[in-house]
């Protein structure tokens, strides 16, 4: 067995996207794995045969990322692989190229393209398409135009680059740059006539779109505004022969996350009115009349996470979400330290599907046949059949990782921290611990906070267990997986959170003697990031810190990122005409005077969650106060750069981090 590499991660197969045909015959997913020569992905699209029980790749374009079936046998996808399609999208044309191909073999053959960006296609059948497009007010695409309108157009959208309009928060997006004015918006196509016509107006943004059993429904959530987006949306209910659209749902203050259709008559969603725990108040499920918008509560005990917060750094591609079938909505819930599958009926009775550890990270339904993506143990992703809760494992594209490289298992260690509220942690030793030698060590802390750590792999933290650290986790109170109570910090961050990290280190330390206290570091990226900026600005047990993609000031926060103006005023409980004081006393820059641990900062460029400015703060006030420090920023990176950012960037950062702890914690 050879040690886990810090560039092992851009042999991983990373899988998404799993669905069956229309007769459950078949079913495509989508691998994804580095490229680095491009510095970025490929993505490639693969078929199992449940007849033959066999596995094959259909698609090496390299971009194919979304799919659709048109019928058993055909498969419509996007691709960005024409070398003439790029050209176009640089000078400053918007469009989507949809390619069909046959599951048993022949070239993919071009379809038609869409003069937007596309974000979702279903067919509607006889050459009708029903589509989510990004709408940029004011700008027509390039196709639309004629020959003499094309060098005009072209011109004043060069001189627009410099300059960008604001009129609305959200102003930016992560991972989408400005979006003011942007709008998701629903779209039919007509293949024969190559016609796209808008189903909802400039100013509703579409969240989620569901089709009916035979396509002449569409049951869409979303929010119309301006200026400011609100945190409430609606129902709204798309006639497709009629091309006519009505809202659904009264407006109650509810938020709706997801609806789908049980049978033509039956609508479940899911969604909150967030009047008791915020923000981050679990969704529970409603069926909706389809006559009035009426919504019955039939989940009232319903605890749980509706989808999967399980953390690792070994996924790509878009997720599923939430799927019917046969009378029943399928769902994923976050329980503990692991998701699970699970379906409701129109009773609101709930059955778990699932009942292994770990991760489920996508999935599929078919007449009731499942199949999954999921993270097992210390193995990575792979497609899985689930029947009667057993599992078959059906791919193999990482297994060699498990038999060719080191691997620490995670031992659990949890511990009471006050009456009646236990924290479940983990350790990973040294993959050459030796008993009786000393290590050091490093307390990881996972983002969110309303997520959790588990036992799934973790690459970064496997890499430090074979560079020779001991690694420990744990979901401290703001963690996922235990109800609405046990995540609900509003206005305490710093405080109960800081408080069970401390103790946990503490229950570390005394069961782990091997661990030097002398030589122990803390990280962490976005909440876990302001906890490291957080915890050095308190104690000065930890001899080195890394921050990354953090927070440091709640007021630059609250009116600079994507989310600030909404997720401040929830979660610390206040605004700077209300209460500035709790802003200043919850933010870590107000004790960055009190540091004296060396700490690195990383940072993303174009990451509008926890942006620059927050790390230049505190690196500015450790700088200031004569404490050691070093920020690196990546360009061209966001808020995922440590799951999804490009391969070279990913290789650096982890290098970052690891020089840094090597500098100070190994002597």
């Amino acid at each position: 067995m050879e040690n886990l590499r810090i560039d092992d991660f851009t042999e991983y197969k990373f899988l998404s996207g799993v669905k069956h045909n229309p007769s459950g015959t078949h079913a495509c997913f989508i691998t994804h794995e580095a490229n680095m020569d491009e510095n970025g992905y490929t993505s490639n699209l693969w078929i199992y045969d449940f007849l033959k029980h066999h596995c094959y790749q259909l698609t090496s374009l390299g971009k194919e990322r979304s799919f659709t079936w048109l019928s058993d046998e055909e498969i419509v996808f996007a691709s960005l692989r024409n070398p003439k399609d790029q050209d176009l999208q640089k000078k400053g044309d918007v469009f989507t190229v949809f390619y069909t191909i046959n599951i048993h073999g022949g070239e993919a053959r071009e379809s038609f393209r869409v003069p937007l960006q596309v974000q979702t296609l279903e067919p509607l059948g006889n050459n009708r398409f029903l589509l989510t497009c990004t709408y940029h007010p004011g700008r027509p695409s390039l196709h639309t135009l004629t020959e003499d309108e094309k060098a005009p157009e072209l011109r004043r959208r060069e001189e627009e680059k410099d300059y960008e309009v604001l009129e609305e928060i959200p102003f930016w997006g992560n991972g989408r740059g400005f979006v003011s004015g942007q709008r998701t918006r629903l779209y039919t196509y007509d293949g024969d006539s190559n016609s796209l016509e808008p189903l909802t107006g400039e100013l509703l943004q579409v969240a989620s779109v569901e089709l009916n059993q035979d396509k002449t429904q569409a049951v869409v959530v979303g929010a119309e505004y301006t200026d400011v987006m609100p945190l409430t949306n609606s129902l709204y209910l798309a006639d497709l022969p009629s091309l006519r659209i009505r809202k659904l749902s009264p407006d109650d203050g509810f938020s709706y996350f997801s609806a789908h259709f049980l049978s033509d008559e039956k609508v479940i969603c899911r969604g909150s009115f967030r009047k008791q725990y915020g923000l981050n108040e679990h969704a529970r499920f409603y069926l909706v009349s389809i006559d009035d918008g009426i919504k019955e509560l039939i989940t009232p005990d319903l605890d749980l996470s509706t989808w999967s917060t399980v953390g690792s750094d070994c996924r790509y591609g878009a997720r599923q979400g939430l799927q019917s079938d046969a009378g029943f909505l399928y769902f994923v819930s976050t329980e503990g330290d692991s998701s699970y599958l699970n379906r409701v009926d129109a009773s609101g009775q709930i059955e778990k599907m699932s009942i292994h550890g770990g991760s489920v990270d996508d999935f599929s339904v078919k007449d009731g046949e499942i199949l999954i993506i999921a993270l097992r143990n210390l193995a990575l992703q792979e497609l899985y059949s689930l029947k009667d809760g057993q599992e078959k494992q059906l791919t193999s594209f990482n297994s060699w990782v498990n038999q060719e490289r080191s691997l620490s298992s995670p031992e659990a260690l949890s511990f009471e921290t006050a009456a009646g509220i236990t924290i479940d942690g983990w350790v990973l030793k040294p993959v050459d611990f030796v008993e009786g030698q000393s290590y050091p060590g490093i307390l990881n802390i996972h983002g969110g906070p309303k997520t959790v750590f588990g036992t799934v792999f973790f690459h970064e933290m496997q890499y430090w267990a074979n560079e020779g650290y001991f690694v420990f986790f744990c979901n401290p109170r703001g963690s996922d997986g235990k109800g609405n109570a046990f995540a609900d910090i509003r206005g305490q961050y710093g405080t109960v959170d800081y408080d069970d990290l401390m103790r946990f280190t503490d229950r570390v330390l005394a069961s782990y003697p091997e661990i030097d206290g002398d030589r122990v570091g803390v990280t962490g990226g976005s909440y876990g990031g302001f906890m490291t900026n957080w915890i050095i600005g308190q104690t000065t047990r930890f001899k080195a810190a890394a921050s990354q993609r953090s927070i440091s000031n709640w007021t630059s926060m609250g009116f600079t990122t994507d989310i600030g103006y909404y997720f401040t005023r929830d979660q610390i409980g206040a605004t700077p005409w209300t209460n500035y004081e709790k802003l200043w006393e919850h933010s870590p820059l107000k004790y960055a005077h009190q540091v004296k641990t060396p700490t690195l900062f990383l940072h993303s460029e174009e990451d509008y969650r926890c942006w620059l400015p927050e790390g230049l703060q505190m690196f500015t006030a450790l700088k200031y106060h004569g404490v050691e420090a070093r920020l690196c920023m990546f360009r061209g990176e966001n808020h995922e750069l440590s799951r999804s950012g490009k391969p070279k960037h990913r290789i650096r950062r982890l290098k970052e981090l690891t020089d840094w702890f090597n500098r100070f914690l190994k002597y």
